[in-house]
């Protein structure tokens, strides 16, 4: 199979975080007809959102991840994979529940990972997005 300029072409995404530029990584890329958000967390205008409250930091950090997607017409409803990172095993349900309250129609794949920490300790999870749209390439492709 041949690949269209289209399937080919790779948009990217920067601004939601000081670590982008301080360790070289876009928030999003647009590559073909999926849209991979890079790990978002409960940080914003350079402080960590609802510090000690994993389910509340999940929302947040989701949040940012959604805000990334608009910026291509794409919203949680063509959101197809997730990744949770939690820095604690007993902030799971937490962070679950606040998963569930979002994706409980959408279904996405899922994954939840336990791991040692954060960039910054009062983070307490961190989310990655994959979203995807038939077409998005194509509609994109007009815009450049």
């Amino acid at each position: 199979m041949t690949e269209t300029p289209a399937t080919r072409r790779v948009e990217r995404v920067s601004g939601y975080s000081p670590w982008e530029d301080e360790f070289g990584f876009s928030r999003a890329v647009v590559a073909g007809d999926f849209v991979l958000v890079a790990g978002s967390t409960a940080y914003d205008s350079g402080m960590v959102q609802h510090e000690g409250n994993p389910y509340q930091q999940t929302l947040a950090a989701f949040g940012v991840a959604f805000q990334a997607l608009e910026r291509y017409g794409l919203s949680a409803a063509d959101v197809v994979r997730t990744r949770m990172y939690v820095t604690h095993v007993r902030d799971t349900d937490e962070v679950g529940r606040a998963h569930k309250t979002l994706f409980d129609e959408i279904r996405p794949v899922a994954t939840m990972v336990v791991v040692e920490g954060l960039v910054d300790s009062r983070m307490m999870v961190e989310v990655e997005v994959e979203a995807y749209r038939a077409g998005l390439a194509t509609s994109l492709e007009g815009k450049q």
